[in-house]
């Protein structure tokens, strides 16, 4: 068994390399996977979690809070985790017995985050990363692979909002395409994303949307 801080590879060969990003990305889909941590957690149904540095501020405290009640529910969440409202639902997520999935929009670093130890010692947390080592830096476009990384690894999907006619809220449709659940906050603020074919979620009754 490896350590759990060494990086290994999946290829697209391996018989553990996720058939969804086949299926969802095609010709997209990353020849190899660096992979940090307990890769069986993969095999847990899992929400992706998206929320946009732009989001509205009542919709960033829902999203914090919501972040609390899918952790104390056990919901397993995967996530590029880089907007500060994303970094804050990741420390809350991380201090959960529960798994949690980090990928970033580039290559893993060489050496481990002191606020990921704990959790890849007790099994708890995956990081996976579809990017080349050269690829060291995040940006625009890398950050756009990683998101539909994600989307295509989720069983389902929140997004906190999509401004109308953003590339969020063509990142959703595209979602909606793979017949993937997507759910967002019953808000004015998201009346695009309901019309999309969004599913309201209630953040105090998560059962209804098959999260718990």
């Amino acid at each position: 068994m490896l350590p759990v801080h060494e990086i290994f590879q999946l290829r697209k060969c391996d018989v553990r390399y996720p058939a969804a990003l086949s299926s969802h990305l095609g010709d997209r889909a990353p020849e190899l996977i660096s992979v940090l941590g307990n890769l069986e957690i993969l095999q847990r149904k899992t929400l992706a979690l998206f929320c946009s540095v732009r989001c509205p501020g009542k919709l960033i405290a829902q999203t914090y809070d919501l972040a609390h009640k899918l952790r104390h529910a056990g919901v397993t969440v995967i996530g590029g985790f880089h907007s500060p409202m994303e970094r804050q639902c990741l420390a809350t997520l991380l201090r959960s017995p529960h798994p949690v999935i980090l990928c970033p929009a580039r290559a893993l670093p060489k050496r481990v985050h002191a606020e990921f130890r704990v959790p890849l010692e007790e099994g708890r947390l995956l990081i996976l990363s579809p990017f080349a080592e050269s690829i060291n830096r995040a940006d625009g476009e890398t950050a756009s692979q990683r998101n539909r990384f994600v989307a295509a690894l989720a069983d389902q999907i929140f997004a906190a909002s999509a401004a109308p006619n953003s590339n969020t809220e063509l990142f959703c449709h595209e979602i909606l395409a793979w017949r993937k659940p997507l759910y967002t906050f019953d808000d004015a603020a998201n009346e695009n994303l309901l019309a999309l074919g969004a599913q309201p979620i209630d953040p105090n009754d998560l059962s209804r949307a098959r999260l718990s």
